[in-house]
């Protein structure tokens, strides 16, 4: 079957000749048996991994050997897209041959680069990279049923990008390490929020724990404190003159909010700001670009502009969108 009959245009373009062959065919579709177990002196295991975003699901055959827990056999049944088939067929040939313990160093990243026809080209579009992570998932699944424990266990603490598997750690760090100042840097250090975006803010393919966003917004804020632990106190922001108020959160607003909206090409400006009797400063703000009408405007940006001047400026300072 000729790409173009799946899938016209130049999304298609963007799959790999190895994705589209092992779509079509893949090489380790089927299942093993208790048969198939003893023949080869090892102990069958069946693990089953499903995505609820998009329903895909997979059943992974693994035959482990008794001797010296190296994977002899593997196959796979998948209900899913063809991404999906195409990275569950390769992940059953990476296991084949290692360890049970190897095999759980396999990542959906792994999977990827041994789906790609050149180092320098994805094999899938961002949007798709999820796929493989079924296929990761699956893997920890079987090791855990092998080893008869909780497959908790087995997984990475505090992973904010699925897709790339970068965990919170990492991110963190990288902030740190490289005085990161946006979500791209981030993703160009990181790969984190590369690929189907969900991490980056509110409002993408998945509900996230974590979205760089606030991540950045939280670690540059801790930067700036450990810099200036002398710095100024709540009360000497609501003193301050009204052009002086509005200097500082423009200036917090051009670091550490506007970079970040600017990446999915949104935006927003000042438009007053005003104290109130209760001791309280009130922001208001303008969204401009695909913030306007944006789901993830409501409460995910507007909570991620307040937390920023909240560490940047003040905790006085209440954000009001127009």
């Amino acid at each position: 079957m000729a790409k173009n009959d799946l899938i016209g245009g130049s999304l298609w373009e963007q799959y790999s000749d190895k994705v589209s062959e092992r779509m079509n065919n893949p090489r380790h579709f089927g299942e093993l048996t208790e048969q198939d177990a003893a023949d080869l002196n090892g102990k069958l295991v069946v693990a089953n991994e499903g995505a609820e975003s998009c329903g895909d699901t997979v059943r992974l055959f693994w035959i482990v050997g008794n001797d010296d827990e190296v994977i002899k056999a593997a196959k796979f049944k998948s209900f899913g897209c063809g991404t999906a088939i195409a990275s569950t067929d390769m992940m059953a040939e990476m296991c084949i041959g290692k360890t049970v313990e190897e095999a759980t160093q396999i990542t959906n990243l792994d999977v990827e680069m041994a789906l790609r026809d050149n180092a320098d080209t994805a094999a899938v579009p961002p949007q798709k990279m999820h796929c493989s992570v079924m296929a990761y998932e699956v893997i920890k699944q079987a090791a855990a049923i092998y080893r008869n424990v909780d497959v908790a266990t087995l997984h990475d603490k505090d992973i904010v990008c699925e897709c790339a598997r970068v965990s919170l750690q990492m991110v963190e760090d990288a902030i740190r390490i490289n005085d990161l100042t946006t979500v791209e840097e981030i993703t160009d250090y990181t790969k984190a929020g590369g690929f189907c975006k969900s991490c980056i803010a509110p409002g993408g393919h998945e509900k996230r724990e974590y979205y760089l966003v606030d991540i950045l917004a939280r670690v540059r804020t801790e930067m700036e404190r450990e810099k200036n632990p002398e710095g100024a106190q709540e009360d000497d922001f609501a003193t301050l003159s009204i052009v002086k108020q509005i200097k500082l959160i423009e200036t917090a607003l051009d670091k550490y909010v506007r970079p970040a909206l600017a990446g999915d090409g949104g935006g927003l400006e000042l438009d007053d700001v005003r104290s109130a009797d209760d001791g309280l400063i009130y922001v208001h703000i303008k969204y401009q670009g695909s913030c306007k009408g944006c789901a993830g405007s409501v409460a995910g940006t507007l909570g991620f502009v307040q937390k920023s001047l909240h560490g940047t400026v003040s905790e006085k300072i209440r954000v009001v969108v127009e």
